[in-house]
């Protein structure tokens, strides 16, 4: 009965008034739930129309509105009981009215357990790390401007040295992530975790390819619940029902490797764990059409598939990307459904990077920061991703980041 009352209380309304046999709206989490047992006309009134409608006494009509809501508080209270308890005899089930379609089904799903405190804001950023002389920069860090590429330029096939140098950055971006992963837990700031992670790549030798590329002020992503990528890591801890995810790439020897993960800070709610599984899901589905010969479209409608499947949005703009001594490179790899005809071959180097997110549509809209970098959900809809770095084989693929 108390969540029956705080319920009423949240809706900023008058109670309702009931009939012999009740029917009610119960708001939860800002949404109307109607039971088939409370089925009944009923009706809403203002305290002026309630003075209006009542006849029991004039003692009513002469209350101040603070003490004639607890009034109707106390009766109707007292009439939900007695009809919660006569439910007690039967065995039916209570069951919807009307079925949730889907865009309810997912609007419910957003909003499940979420605390406001899992709510993203900018937090203060620490001035970059330093780097030792000792450490091999990338050319965009020494003045070269980042090159930009269109979809139609031409692929690079690596050579067998160049395929075991990527075998080896890949390698340590894995440890680094398994070992940024470890350091998830709730109080931790994002830019405790970066310092952290930062010097973990320099004492292996490592650049860590996000500090200075375009700007980017830190060594790692960190994307908390809804927003989707290039988060940069501040001073705001990790709450308890948090999701992270941690982007790690690493510059080593000439080349970078790239992979990324979600976290969960703590027990997070069954959205949060579905949205996840969703994720990684369509990651390993995707890696699944890798082949020389197949089509880079089959790994946008797997994706797709795998998101419609969970009732979950794509946000199109957001594409895997050919990687070696080059960071952002041709082939662009859509994670949703389309028809380019770009084929695959042997010897190329990719990620697939799917980015699934809680929404109402199926394609993600997203805002800028004003940081220039973090990508957050309008909707304000979690968002989990997932990433590794592929080999197209003769026979199928190599997970270099695995």
């Amino acid at each position: 009965m108390n969540k029956i009352l705080k319920n009423i209380i949240n809706t900023k309304q008058l109670p309702l008034q009931v009939n012999n046999v009740i029917k009610s709206s119960i708001i939860s989490n800002g949404y109307s739930l109607q039971s088939s047992y409370l089925y009944n006309s009923m009706k809403s009134f203002n305290i002026l129309q309630y003075r209006n409608y009542s006849t029991e006494n004039d003692f009513e009509n002469n209350l101040s509105p603070k003490k004639l809501k607890e009034k109707i508080l106390e009766r109707e209270t007292e009439e939900i009981r007695s009809f919660v308890k006569s439910q007690r005899m039967t065995t039916k089930t209570a069951s919807p009215l009307e079925k949730m379609n889907r865009k309810q089904k997912r609007q419910m799903t957003t909003k499940l357990y979420r605390n406001p405190d899992n709510l993203i804001r900018g937090g203060m950023v620490s001035p970059q790390p330093l780097i030792p002389i000792n450490i091999k920069k990338p050319p965009y860090v020494l003045g070269e401007p980042v090159i930009e590429f269109e979809l139609d330029d031409p692929v690079e096939i690596h050579t067998p040295e160049s395929i075991q140098n990527m075998r080896v950055v890949c390698k340590m971006a894995k440890e680094v992530l398994d070992y940024a992963g470890s350091l998830v837990r709730t109080g931790i700031t994002t830019d405790e975790i970066d310092k952290l992670v930062h010097q973990e790549i320099i004492n292996r030798g490592a650049y860590p390819s996000p500090l200075g590329y375009n700007g980017f002020p830190k060594s790692i992503c960190t994307s908390i619940n809804e927003v989707l990528c290039h988060g940069i890591p501040d001073d705001r801890p990790l709450e308890f029902g948090d999701i992270i995810n941690i982007d790690i790439t690493l510059y080593y020897n000439g080349y970078h490797g790239d992979t990324s993960a979600t976290y969960a800070v703590g027990e997070i709610d069954s959205s949060a764990k579905r949205l996840i599984e969703a994720s990684e899901k369509a990651l390993y589905d995707a890696i699944k059409q890798v082949k020389d010969g197949a089509l880079f479209s089959n790994i946008g409608k797997t994706i797709q598939l795998v998101a419609n499947k969970y009732s979950l949005s794509v946000p199109v703009e957001f594409t895997g990307h050919g990687i070696g001594q080059i960071f952002h490179a041709p082939p662009f790899v859509f994670q949703c459904a389309n028809d380019f005809d770009a084929v695959m071959k042997e010897g190329m180097i990719f990620t697939i990077e799917p980015i699934l997110a809680e929404s109402t549509s199926p394609y993600t809209e997203w805002k800028m920061w004003d940081d220039n970098w973090t990508i957050s959900s309008k909707e304000g809809g979690w968002c989990a991703q997932f990433e590794h770095t592929i080999l197209v084989t003769k026979d199928g693929c190599e997970i270099l980041t695995k």
